[in-house]
């Protein structure tokens, strides 16, 4: 028992700690490139959190669980919209007046409406992968050359910094949160077992959110940083990764067979929420706090829906 304890405590100090290194490192690092900070929310930050979601999803492909590999990425889509961005905007309301923000709405909007396309033939084959992996890489060659002019100011914390030590920054944010979110799923679940929860809880819940937990710490320190491009652009970079990029990876693999209900369900419901965050991003100047409320309690209706 304390043994789990321990490693819940260690998970969400190395968690709180990878997220405020990440932050540090890709802000001074988006303004010594001459880059938006948007861009480098998007790209570094979001796909760099993403990397739970790719692994567990190739493991799970691989292994033949596609309910497993397909569910991992929709329900980390929905939870990064109504859980991890309404815990954000609990913390501090964001700016949605970000340069580039719509064009990134858009791309996180048409992805998830591919795959809600696609969904009711039953089966994401490899050619649906290597179409997703190709709208990637134009998206990310579009997005670094409309990037480039949208520049950053230097922040004076990161004058002394050099190319390399910024790097190192990242890479230990990334690597810290990958380990801390680690710990935390394996302490919590342990913990679940000894106090009699259900398997089917601690999957709905500590399983299907430990992959999302390295975005929730970084949106949240960015949340509290001040620094709306990271916040945001960490929630709208890791939707996209998680479809165009790891099932294109996993479907380009091996096809996926996609189950009725996630198609019929689970699939529209991360649409629909997407449509609505990227409508409001798109249009309100200021995101309050009670539309992080709102987000939470969509969230666990959603969940309640799920475990009924």
């Amino acid at each position: 028992m304390l043994i789990d304890m321990a490693l819940v405590g260690l998970g969400l100090a190395l968690l709180f700690l990878g997220g405020d290194f990440l932050v540090r490192g890709a802000v001074v690092l988006a303004a010594r490139l001459r880059i938006s900070p948007l861009l480098i929310g998007l790209t570094v930050v979001g796909f760099g959190t993403s990397m739970p979601e790719l692994l567990v999803s190739l493991n799970a492909a691989l292994a033949g669980l596609p309910d497993i590999a397909i569910g991992n990425v929709v329900g980390s889509n929905t939870a990064n919209i109504l859980l991890i961005l309404g815990l954000t905007l609990v913390v501090a309301p964001l700016s949605s007046r970000l340069p580039g923000l719509r064009r990134d709405l858009l791309a996180m909007l048409a992805s998830a409406a591919l795959l809600a396309l696609i969904a009711p033939g039953g089966v994401l084959r490899p050619w649906h992968g290597l179409l997703f992996l190709a709208l990637l890489a134009a998206y990310l060659t579009y997005s670094a050359i409309r990037g480039r002019s949208q520049g950053a100011t230097l922040p004076d914390t990161g004058t002394a910094l050099t190319l390399w030590q910024m790097l190192g920054f990242i890479a230990a944010g990334l690597a810290a949160l990958v380990f801390g979110a680690d710990f935390l799923v394996q302490g919590a679940t342990s913990l679940a077992v000894r106090i009699g929860v259900p398997d089917a809880v601690i999957g709905l819940t500590i399983v299907a959110v430990g992959t999302s937990l390295p975005e929730l710490a970084t949106s949240v320190v960015a949340a509290m940083k001040r620094q709306p491009e990271i916040a945001v652009g960490n929630v709208v970079g890791s939707n996209i990764f998680n479809i165009l990029g790891i099932l294109g990876v996993t479907a380009a693999l091996a096809p996926i067979p996609v189950a009725p209900q996630m198609a019929r369900f689970d699939i529209p419901v991360m649409l629909a929420v997407t449509l609505v965050i990227a409508a409001l991003l798109a249009v309100a100047p200021r995101v309050p706090r009670l539309v992080g409320l709102a987000l939470l309690a969509a969230y666990g209706w959603y969940c309640t829906v799920l475990f009924v």
